[in-house]
């Protein structure tokens, strides 16, 4: 019996990672479809979002057939539960990409008030806080999530740098308001994204200590 929950826990294991990878390319799909004006990108990310959705589901749903036939304890119960806590995460970044990919859909074909440079940078640090925290996750390390707070600090920085500075270009123009707001909400879903990575490293903490942590404080 054990051997099967820990095979059981094994292949949980790879699917919350086969769902993170496709959740990171979503979102970087989803920012450059943005940069490109690729309306056709953007809609495939949109079309794409029930297969991510389906595997919530199903590991959920494992997660908790092992809970009902394993009753795992302790440790072995908190790592189920984390399972649970991070595909919900995970969805959640995936509904973010989803959004930057409607702001897409909206805009497309409009040139782009700026460059986009501090959203894609943004991106690529957020991306980077998810990867850190899945390896922490299989490698049990409560101790590599307490490097995220350097990286969260600086998409929050560059989410207050692209408000003010779109915020300057639609007081001069007002007719930069309507792409202006939906960049910003571009960013905002963004510092979302790293919002949801630093709650990956908090339920890497609680698995392996039994101490919860708030790495936002």
């Amino acid at each position: 019996m054990r051997s099967t929950f820990h095979q059981e826990l094994e292949d949980l294991q790879q699917d919350i990672l086969r769902m993170g990878t496709l959740v990171e390319e979503r979102i970087a799909q989803a920012v450059q479809a943005l940069a490109d004006g690729d309306k056709a990108a953007a809609e495939a990310i949109i079309a794409g979002d029930d297969e991510i959705d389906r595997m919530q589901l199903d590991i959920e749903t494992r997660c908790f057939e092992i809970i009902a036939t394993q009753q795992p304890l302790a440790t072995d119960l908190r790592i189920v539960g984390t399972a649970i806590k991070i595909v919900g995460d995970l969805e959640r970044m995936a509904d973010h990409a989803v959004d930057i990919a409607k702001v897409t859909r909206r805009i497309g074909g409009e040139p782009l008030i700026k460059p986009l440079i501090d959203i894609p940078r943004m991106s690529e640090i957020a991306l980077r806080m998810t990867r850190d925290a899945l390896r922490a996750y299989v490698r049990r390390d409560p101790q590599a999530p307490e490097e995220m707070l350097k990286a969260d600090d600086e998409v929050d920085h560059l989410y207050s740098q692209v408000m003010r500075e779109l915020l300057v270009y639609m007081m001069e123009d007002p007719r930069m308001i309507h792409q202006g707001m939906h960049l910003l909400f571009v960013a905002q879903h963004i510092e979302r994204v790293a919002d949801h990575a630093t709650n990956l490293g908090e339920a890497v903490i609680f698995m392996v200590s039994g101490e919860r942590h708030d790495l936002n404080q």
